[in-house]
């Protein structure tokens, strides 16, 4: 029996961060610095039901590199480019709600916060603001 794997790899997704980038602007989440929050792209990823994460530079690795935080939005694009552009708005919406007000490097839960009617209502005032007035961003 032959197994043939795909490699797993990441490239940066400027479309993602575009995208990103906007939605922190019309939502105005002044919390978050636009110059520290990365968007990749994901192929090969074996995990199910998931669209997208949110990964962290840990306090631990901030103080050894003496650096600040920063947050790397993945998607995985198996799951993620075949999605309604409003699925993927709601998608990005959800990874930002787990960015905390400290902006440190921790992660805010699900639980009472990262909820989807959070997510819910954000996107609504993210189409209330004219964020996208073209058919895909």
């Amino acid at each position: 029996m032959a197994f043939r794997f795909m490699r797993f790899r990441y490239e940066r997704a400027p479309d993602v961060l575009e995208s990103t980038l906007r939605i922190i602007d019309k939502l105005d989440l002044k919390h978050i610095p636009k110059n520290r929050v990365y968007c990749y792209r994901s192929y090969g990823s074996k995990a199910g039901n998931v669209i997208a994460r949110i990964h962290s530079l840990p306090r631990i690795w901030q103080q050894a590199l003496s650096e600040p935080a920063y947050y790397a939005i993945e998607v995985l694009s198996e799951q993620y480019d075949s999605l309604p552009i409003e699925e993927r708005e709601k998608t990005l919406i959800h990874e930002l709600l787990h960015i905390p007000n400290a902006f440190g490097g921790g992660f805010r839960h699900h639980k009472n916060w990262v909820t989807r009617r959070r997510v819910e209502a954000l996107h609504r005032a993210l189409r209330e603001s004219g964020a996208y007035d073209r058919a895909d961003p």
